[in-house]
């Protein structure tokens, strides 16, 4: 597999991952069964993504770009869909974590 092709499959599964955390936010502790399905099944397909990529991938890199996609992506979808809080606060962390994954990506 190309380099190329593993940060496709990185940035699917970071994603995907996003996608599992609203789906197990929306299952309520796995007491609505469609969604803990879906949670289920959304959590198999991001790691079998990730662990696709890390064949080809430095672990550290891809890790922390993996983690940043999860954690910017859930904080957005948070603000968006749950109605949680956004102030100056979290937007510059974001921007510090967004900036932190950017750095390793270019230095590695």
């Amino acid at each position: 597999m190309s380099p190329s092709l593993a940060w496709l499959l990185l940035i699917v599964s970071g994603i995907t991952d996003v996608a599992w955390a609203l789906a197990t936010k929306k299952s309520a502790g796995f007491t609505e069964p469609l969604w803990a399905v879906v949670s289920l099944v959304l959590l198999v397909v991001f790691i079998a993504l990730l662990t696709k990529a890390l064949t080809v991938l430095p672990l550290g890199t891809a890790y922390a770009v993996w983690t940043g996609i999860g954690a910017v992506g859930s904080l957005v979808a948070g603000i968006l869909l749950f109605g949680e809080s956004i102030d100056a606060v979290r937007l510059t962390f974001a921007a510090v974590t967004i900036l932190g994954v950017v750095g390793l990506k270019v230095s590695s």
